[in-house]
């Protein structure tokens, strides 16, 4: 797995349209196979700098996969008007450096998930 990380520098005045933007295009990353998970954040300091983590299969799925596949189409058609405020795009590889999961939702139900089926 790996971790794409994209901060931007949004003016307050196009705050509330980014986020809904990014929400209309997070329905295009839930349905990509690629994408294992992604959170966007506002920075508390600074709110015009957010900060979105998509978290890929691989670099490659993302790059080859999701962008040559037909969940990019309208994951771009609805950011397209902020690439502009991009400040960095870059994928990170997780080191070994980590603190606790959340438990899984199995975990978390006291059981394991059913093996076979």
């Amino acid at each position: 797995m790996i971790v794409e990380y994209l901060r931007y520098t949004i003016p307050p005045e196009r705050a509330a349209a980014f986020e809904t933007a990014y929400a209309e295009a997070a329905l295009s990353l839930a349905k990509a196979p690629e994408c294992v998970g992604y959170d966007l954040s506002r920075c508390v300091e600074d709110p015009t700098r957010y900060v979105l983590a998509i978290r890929w299969t691989s670099a490659e799925a993302h790059l080859e996969g999701f962008r040559r596949g037909p969940h990019f189409p309208p994951f771009f058609a609805a950011i397209r008007d902020y690439v502009g405020d991009l400040d960095e795009m870059r994928h990170y590889e997780p080191t070994a450096v980590t603190g606790p999961r959340p438990p899984t939702l199995y975990e978390w139900a006291g059981g394991a998930p059913r093996s076979g089926a």
